[in-house]
């Protein structure tokens, strides 16, 4: 995991606009939110099984997630590297995995060893520097 400098972290939004904006950038609601936070994130590069991630937490300030006027504020955010592997899972869900029951293997990796870490720091930063600036832009809208 490589944390990053970015103007993101303190950000406030709205979390409607927050989301609608965060598409523009290649970002998304990562599936496993829960109502007090969450986190964006964007796929900065899949090769194979290797894919890397830019993650942007926030927290609920006031509200709950599942609403767009929950007011949100950004963390620090972080590039992740996972690797999936391919196949049928040999472990103790095998056969759950076999049936189609279980259809998500665990990662190979989830916090996989990041190769070329300035370059992924670097475009991590980018984006999320220019999302704060959205965002700013956004809030600045919504005041005047």
């Amino acid at each position: 995991m490589l944390k990053l400098e970015s103007e993101i972290e303190g950000k406030q939004a709205y979390f409607g606009e927050a989301r609608e904006l965060a598409k523009k950038y290649g970002l998304s609601l990562c599936g496993s939110w829960e109502y007090d936070g969450a986190f964006f994130d964007a796929t900065l590069n899949r090769d194979g099984g290797e894919t890397i991630y830019l993650r942007m937490p926030f927290h609920v300030i006031k509200g709950e997630l599942d609403r767009n006027d929950a007011f949100i504020e950004f963390s620090t955010p972080f590039v992740i590297k996972h690797i999936v592997h391919f196949g049928l899972d040999q472990g103790e869900n095998s056969l759950l995995a076999a049936t189609g029951i279980n259809q998500f293997q665990e990662p190979l990796d989830k916090d996989g060893q990041i190769r070329d870490k300035s370059k992924w720091e670097e475009v991590g930063e980018d984006v999320s520097n220019q999302y704060a600036q959205a965002i700013v832009a956004i809030r600045n809208e919504s005041i005047s």
